[in-house]
């Protein structure tokens, strides 16, 4: 683990947001990546009730400015940073004017309605993390996703960034919850992945563009997955058609942080 750089992209994260299941995961494997000698970035989105003043948020300007293409649309990234109370931890925070800064909710409306532009908001977080990444130029060993708005960064990281060299020999795994949305995503959220070149072939469960399914994207392309409860029938029919390794452990158990940092270890063995 020594050395090694683990990349946790999440939908939220404590002290940012109210206590969750994925929120205090985020928080607690990196916090033990770091303590056993390992290196880590975490990217959430910049909703927008996350106190910028009270959590010292600053905007980092050389990293900022980047025009993101949604559905032919240029779309301006703006990325902020903050580092958590006590901790050698830095949270960089994907915000936009349209997708995040200017809605409350993290993916329902105050009238508890999913937001209808759910799709690009994933689309345009993946893409945001991984050209900041870039930018950072820091080649994560591992990248660890949780939460259904960073689901589709299995897909571009093997479609559409598979050519990029920083990406050499990254491994990307998947932590899914007993927390599924239930609805759809706009009915044109195919054709919006289409116009990265991702060919449609690698996307056909989004003709039905339910939460349940972006989750199954992100099964389907990643290198590895965790259950984080008791969830893994509900994936069964792709699990039938893959062959990636798979942890099952509760994370209220008290071996679940050890379990996590050996399935870790088991993907960092050899060099990139």
């Amino acid at each position: 683990m020594k050395g090694k750089k683990i990349l946790f992209i999440s939908s939220e994260v404590v002290p940012y947001m109210p206590q969750t299941e994925i929120s205090t995961l985020t928080y607690a494997l990196p916090k033990l990546v770091n303590e056993n000698g390992g290196q880590t970035r975490i990217f959430i989105p910049k909703y927008g009730n996350i106190n910028e003043r009270r959590h010292q948020l600053h905007e980092v300007i050389r990293l900022s400015g980047i025009n993101l293409i949604i559905d032919d649309m240029d779309m301006p990234l703006i990325l902020k940073v903050a580092s958590i109370p006590k901790e050698r931890m830095q949270v960089y925070f994907i915000d936009s004017e349209d997708y995040f800064k200017a809605r409350e909710g993290y993916s329902k409306d105050l009238n508890n309605k999913l937001y209808k532009d759910n799709d690009e908001r994933s689309i345009f977080y993946c893409k945001g993390v991984i050209e900041t990444i870039k930018k950072l130029n820091w080649a994560p060993d591992l990248i660890h996703v949780h939460g259904w708005i960073a689901s589709l960064l299995p897909l571009y990281m093997k479609y559409y960034y598979n050519n990029d060299p920083i990406f050499e020999g990254t491994k990307v795994i998947v932590s899914l919850y007993d927390n599924c949305l239930e609805g759809q995503m706009d009915k044109n959220f195919v054709k919006k992945i289409k116009f990265d070149e991702i060919d449609e072939s690698n996307v056909t469960i989004l003709n039905d563009s339910s939460y349940q399914n972006l989750y199954k994207i992100s099964l389907l392309h990643a290198d590895g997955a965790i259950f984080n409860s008791d969830i893994k029938e509900k994936f069964s029919d792709i699990l039938n058609e893959i062959n990636i390794p798979v942890l099952e452990c509760s994370s209220d158990s008290d071996d679940y942080k050890e379990k996590c940092l050996n399935f870790y270890n088991s993907f960092l063995q050899n060099e990139k």
